[in-house]
Order: C-alpha cells, then sequence, then structure tokens
C-alpha cells in the first residue's frame, strides 16, 4: 500500500484536532479532580472523634496552642488564621503537619489515627459542621479547605527593588540566623580560633556539613557569623512578618527599632574585632551581644513565662 504524503493543510487540521482533543482531555480531567474533592464544611468528621481529639489536645497541644486555640507560644489554631493559613489545601497536609512536626518538642510521638482525632477537634472548634462518619486516612486526600479571601502581605521595597513577602516567621527567622550565628561568637569566650587545629576533610560516607565547616575555619567563621548577624538583624523589621504565636511582628514600636539597631551595632563591633584577630576583646563582646539578645527576650519573648515560653509573646 503506498502512503500519501499530507500537505500542509491537513497537518494543521490533524494537529489542531489533537490539540482540541488534548485540551478536553485535559478540562475533563480537572473537572473530574475538582468533583472528587470535598469541603470541610460538608461534615467530614464525627462528633465522637472530634471528643477523642479533644483530650489529646488538652494533653499535647493547649500549653502552646492555648486552652481555645488562641494561640500563646504557638499560632492560633481557630478563626481566621487556621483558614488563611491552609486556604484551599488538602486536609491530607494539615493531618501531615499534625503527625511528622507537632508537638514542638516531641515531633512524631502522636500515632496517624491521634493525628486524624486531632484534626477533627480543630474542624469542630474552628465551627465547621461534624457529620455522622469519621475521619479516615483514606479521605484525607479528597478534601479541603475552603478558600480564604485575603489581602496579599504588603510588599517591601529596597532601592527601588520589590521584595517579597517574609517566608518565615520571627522564631524560624531567629532560629535559622541569629542563633547559630550568636553562638559561634559566643564560643570565641571558650576557644581561640586562631589556636585551633585545622580540621581534617570531611570523612566517608560525604557530609556536607561536615565538609563545609572545614573550609572557612578559625577567624574566618567568626568574621562571617558578624556579617550575618550584622545584615539580616533588619529582616527583623520586615513589614507582615509575623511571631510564632501568629501575632505581627511589633516593626512599628520604638523599642523594637532600638533593639534591632542595637544588635546590628553589636555585629558591627563583633567583625570589627574578629578582623583584629583580637581574642581577648571577645568576652566584652559576647556580653554586649547577650545584652542586646535578652533586652528585647525578656520584653517580647519572655514576657508571661520563664525564658522562651513567655505567653504573651509579641505583645
Amino acid at each position: 500500500m503506498r502512503l500519501t504524503p499530507l500537505g500542509p493543510a491537513a497537518i494543521r487540521y490533524g494537529l489542531g484536532v489533537a490539540l482540541c482533543a488534548y485540551a478536553l482531555a485535559g478540562a475533563f480531567s480537572r473537572a473530574g479532580h475538582a468533583q472528587q474533592l470535598r469541603s470541610v464544611t460538608e461534615g467530614v468528621y464525627s462528633a465522637g472523634q472530634a471528643a477523642r481529639g479533644q483530650q489529646i489536645y488538652k494533653d499535647q497541644c493547649a500549653g502552646c496552642h492555648g486552652n481555645a486555640m488562641e494561640g500563646t507560644i504557638g499560632p492560633p489554631l481557630a478563626g481566621a488564621t487556621l483558614l488563611s493559613n491552609w486556604s484551599a489545601r488538602p486536609l491530607a497536609n494539615f493531618v501531615d503537619k499534625i503527625q511528622k512536626t507537632m508537638p514542638f518538642n516531641l515531633p512524631e510521638s502522636l500515632s496517624r489515627q491521634q493525628s486524624i482525632d486531632l484534626a477533627a477537634y480543630i474542624l469542630e472548634t474552628a465551627k465547621f459542621p461534624a457529620g455522622r462518619a469519621e475521619l479516615s486516612d483514606a479521605m484525607l486526600a479528597q478534601i479541603a479547605f475552603p478558600t480564604a479571601q485575603t489581602s496579599p502581605a504588603p510588599a517591601r521595597t529596597s532601592a527601588g527593588a520589590s521584595l517579597p513577602a517574609p517566608e518565615g516567621n520571627l522564631a524560624e527567622l531567629m532560629r535559622a540566623i541569629a542563633f547559630p550565628n550568636s553562638n559561634i561568637i559566643f564560643n570565641v569566650q571558650l576557644k581561640d580560633p586562631g589556636a585551633q587545629p585545622k580540621k581534617a576533610p570531611a570523612s566517608s560516607p560525604f557530609d556536607y556539613v561536615e565538609w563545609g565547616s572545614t573550609i572557612y575555619p578559625g577567624w574566618l567563621a567568626i568574621d562571617q557569623a558578624a556579617v550575618a548577624i550584622t545584615e539580616t538583624a533588619p529582616l527583623l523589621l520586615a513589614p507582615g512578618r509575623r511571631c510564632q504565636n501568629g501575632r505581627p511582628v511589633p516593626v512599628d514600636r520604638a523599642d523594637w527599632k532600638q533593639y534591632v539597631a542595637a544588635l546590628v551595632e553589636v555585629g558591627k563591633l563583633a567583625r570589627r574585632t574578629s578582623q583584629a584577630r583580637n581574642f581577648d576583646a571577645f568576652i566584652d563582646i559576647s556580653e554586649k551581644l547577650n545584652d542586646a539578645c535578652a533586652n528585647c527576650h525578656k520584653v517580647y519573648r519572655d514576657k508571661g513565662g520563664t525564658e522562651g515560653s513567655g505567653a504573651t509573646r509579641c505583645q
């Protein structure tokens, strides 16, 4: 049989039909997926299940999130905050978050069923209605939170360039940058960076963190820690950033600005002293850095509780 070559018009027609069919198939696929998703407003858990979750919440969660889920150390788990944080996201993601990361000091200590029951209680507290059937693990991927109507976070500007809204909350930012780099500086009280032996290359199996610590040893690590503190302290003033408990960071308050300025100043002093390789001066530097941190902590972090556990932080 002899094949007849297709002309340009036939090729365009065939391609158009194929593309149309592909688009329709995609549309039907998306429509089918949307139809499969249920909303948490449709009674996806039972009252008995929520009651089990309530006891788990009292035992494991209330200390951080408050007896009424209003937020104390941790963020609120009810009202507009919950819906804003989980807008249109699958309930499976919410249960995964509970099971894998909570409680904060004992992650992965809750079973899958406990995490699901706890999610049911949170839904009940958020005024989403109960149904007759219990929420099961198999159902989670087909259920989603409703879409929240929220205003976008204000963009920051620097030298005419727009900057994205903050990614992490205040506690995450502090743990990521200020905490580890401050400890590098504090450690100079105990160990002279210039007298430390050169670290051996990373062993097998290869470890990037271990390897990285050998690349910038001694005083170079102190130089970099001081730069990190100095350059990132102004991020504590970023509009739209929130504290771990969900409250806005008080970026407009005069004392907050003063605490940030003090941190910048001690970071600059630490860098100058490090570049001078003045080991003896770091006892005083460490005290100044400790004061800069503690002065802010006692007002905004520890207020209403012991160190690091203040229930009225960021107020």
